[in-house]
């Protein structure tokens, strides 16, 4: 077998154990219950620091009831039988404390022409004041891109997934809440030359909306830089209490190799109180790029 082959094959046993892991480890301590028509590496713009939303959300936003989380993605699909694999952390700080997640693994796989799989799990790390959450899994998702309109101009797709809330989030679930939830983004991308629009929309089980869009760049070959803005929102279980967080985020990657690839993203929360996650976001990781043997 190709040693490709064998990395593809990897990657997907990877992916559906770290699934099993999270179940398990979910229900042990729960009381309460990018795509291309040619085999090359992605452009620099669709690595995960530069394009999406942290998957990570601050402690305090996460605080109570549904998490205003954003999630935002472009509407590309990996070549059939490749792999992004991402190894990175981040650190969010606000109102007086900080929580550190390390590491954060994003792995993603090409299953056809038009669907891609993806995993992201972060471990808590605590924060650098001994005020964050305890150590151990934060929230983490497991999702399926499915390219509506992978050939277009104008690039469409749909990614359910499912969120598995961390130890330190279950802990404000009400008694007949679940830590398993559903949510539906949907994306939608144009590109002309260098640059990209892109942009999604969609909601989670558990009573949270989000929105939000951004713009990549070309810088050169090697290096890509994306801008983005998302907006989330919750409902609550005190009448008049709106929850909602704000999220303006930058990004930069640069690849070494012509696989493997570093970047850099700094977020900051606008018109958001501290009560819903104000502050800021950093982060920096290493993705590999991994394409069949049949396809260089």
């Amino acid at each position: 077998m190709p040693v490709a082959r064998r990395l593809s094959v990897v990657m997907v046993t990877a992916i559906l154990a770290v699934a099993v892991a999270v179940s398990a480890e979910a229900q042990g301590k729960s009381g309460n219950a990018p795509g291309k028509n040619k085999p090359k590496p992605p452009s620099t713009s669709t690595l995960p620091g530069a394009t999406s939303a942290a998957a990570t959300a601050s402690p305090l936003a996460t605080v109570t009831g549904a998490s205003p989380l954003a999630w935002l993605d472009d509407a590309s699909v990996l070549e059939p039988g490749s792999v992004l694999l991402t190894m990175s952390g981040t650190r969010w700080s606000g109102g007086g404390v900080s929580e550190l997640y390390l590491p954060v693994i994003d792995a993603s796989f090409g299953v056809t022409k038009r669907v891609q799989i993806s995993a992201t799990v972060p471990r808590v790390a605590g924060g650098d004041d001994g005020t964050g959450a305890p150590t151990g899994l934060g929230t983490s998702y497991f999702s399926a891109k499915i390219a509506l309109r992978p050939d277009s101009t104008v690039k469409l797709a749909v990614s359910p997934l499912i969120e598995v809330l961390g130890t330190a989030a279950t802990q404000w679930l009400a008694p007949d809440e679940s830590r398993y939830q559903l949510g539906v983004p949907v994306s939608i991308e144009a590109g002309r030359g260098p640059a990209r629009l892109f942009g999604a929309a969609g909601f989670f089980t558990r009573g949270a909306w989000f929105a939000g869009g951004g713009a990549a760049f070309q810088l050169k070959p090697e290096l890509g830089a994306s801008v983005s803005l998302t907006r989330s929102w919750a409902k609550t279980d005190f009448e008049g209490v709106r929850r909602a967080r704000s999220e303006l985020s930058g990004g930069a990657s640069y690849f070494l190799t012509g696989q493997i690839a570093v970047y850099g993203s700094l977020g900051h929360t606008i018109a958001t109180s501290e009560e819903n996650g104000a502050g800021m976001t950093i982060g920096a990781g290493v993705t590999f790029f991994f394409v069949p043997e049949t396809s260089k």
